[in-house]
């Protein structure tokens, strides 16, 4: 059939052409013309019928099928860019034996359609790894071993590749020899890429030792990154910020400088609270019998109360303490009461997590009073449940120092330092300056 088709077009040709009484000469070279254009018009119909036809009713099938994986391959185009290789095969099919006649014009053609060839099944390969990459990201194992960065790379690879193959059919050469040459210029393209293969090789170190995951939370103050990661490539990490802003963080800084995972903080299901508030130094004093008898009352510090008053009232007896001092022998003081007091509320808060340590300690006096802290860890780690946790707790506990006769620590205010002056604030005339 191929052969009946080539002699229809030759007879077709040499009577339309002769009829019009052209020159011999002048007949060949239009009758070349007239071939090229036949052959364009085949491989434009080849291609439409290849994405008109056979790609609608491929496109119809797959749509029907319950397969995954089709689905991914049709939705990155690795079929329209294969209906790319129908007019390929519309040249090789009949068009060297078209233009037999035209030596030269055949062997330029085939230097066209080898180039278009590789170009075409380039660009396959590349929908290929793209549709592999997706579907590799519906498994879970995609966000602790991303494999994009690894797609990169091979994609480079293979615009290499093909580089160095349209050079040597257009050069005429060897590949060898243009690798050679290029093997002379390493230190150079060394240079070049030289950001490239840091990221790379920062790259496979992150996947490697699983130091960031898609979805992480991670805080990099040098690159302004505070955030989760949404993406990891070859060259960068992106980090969606929570004011909803991106950064993009060298791959390699991931491993060359020092960064914060929250990683640990969402597997572990405690999100902590360090948070002080400082207690007026001039507060602080020894309980006496009215404030204990006031302090029993109170559910969470029932038990503290009497336990702890029958401890120091043994240990005085047995060391022979002489109570009527006041300075002598073991005595409850109204803030490690509080301690006590906010302890135990810690330990009875629905939303402290208990398989976690909790405490409430004293920090080193200073010129803004003593400090308690509160250590603990919540069992929401969701950050706007974790704040409103946290808020409530020190709502509480700011909220019953009065309580315990102690007054939080603030610097003073023109309000704190007229407080006493008669008239307002306002000296007395005959008050010394």
């Amino acid at each position: 059939m191929q052969l009946l088709m080539v002699e229809f077009m030759e007879r077709f040709a040499e009577n339309l052409f002769s009829g019009m009484g052209l020159a011999a000469e002048t007949s060949y070279q239009v009758k070349a013309v007239f071939f090229v254009l036949l052959l364009i018009l085949f491989s434009w119909l080849a291609n439409w019928i290849a994405k008109q036809v056979i790609l609608v009713v491929l496109t119809k099938v797959i749509r029907r099928s319950s397969n995954r994986w089709d689905d991914v391959f049709l939705e990155k185009k690795v079929f329209s860019r294969l209906s790319h290789l129908a007019p390929v095969l519309i040249i090789f099919w009949f068009g060297r034996d078209l233009l037999s006649e035209y030596p030269g014009l055949v062997e330029r053609i085939s230097l066209f359609t080898n180039i278009y060839i590789i170009i075409v099944v380039m660009m396959v390969t590349f929908a290929v790894l793209n549709s592999l990459e997706a579907i590799y990201e519906d498994y879970d194992i995609a966000k602790t071993r991303p494999i994009k960065g690894y797609m990169q790379v091979l994609k480079i690879l293979g615009i290499f590749v093909v580089v160095i193959l349209v050079f040597s059919m257009v050069l005429d050469r060897s590949p060898r020899i243009l690798l050679t040459g290029l093997g002379a210029a390493s230190a150079v393209l060394m240079l070049i890429f030289r950001d490239t293969i840091l990221n790379f090789v920062g790259g496979v170190q992150v996947t490697a030792n699983n130091l960031v995951q898609i979805g992480d939370w991670i805080e990099m103050p040098k690159f302004g990154a505070d955030g989760d990661v949404i993406e990891i490539n070859l060259n960068t990490v992106k980090v969606q910020n929570f004011d909803r802003t991106l950064t993009t963080i060298p791959t390699y800084a991931l491993v060359s400088d020092s960064f914060k995972n929250w990683r640990g903080m969402v597997q572990s299901g405690g999100r902590r609270i360090k948070r002080s508030i400082n207690i007026d130094a001039k507060t602080i004093k020894v309980c006496d019998e009215e404030m204990l008898k006031k302090f029993e009352k109170v559910y969470l510090l029932k038990d503290y109360i009497s336990s702890k008053k029958a401890e120091i009232d043994r240990y005085n007896l047995e060391n022979d303490i002489d109570g009527s001092v006041p300075i002598n022998g073991r005595r409850l003081t109204n803030i490690g009461t509080f301690r006590a007091y906010i302890r135990n509320y810690l330990a009875n808060h629905p939303n402290i997590h208990k398989d976690m340590i909790f405490m409430v300690r004293q920090l080193a006096p200073s010129e803004k009073g003593v400090p308690l802290e509160i250590y603990a860890f919540t069992n929401d780690i969701a950050w706007v449940n974790y704040e409103s946790i946290q808020s409530d707790i020190f709502d509480h506990i700011l909220s019953r120092v009065s309580f315990f006769d102690l007054k939080v620590f603030q610097d003073p205010t023109e309000i704190t330092l007229n407080v006493g002056l008669p008239s307002g604030g306002k000296k007395a005339e005959n008050e010394p300056s």
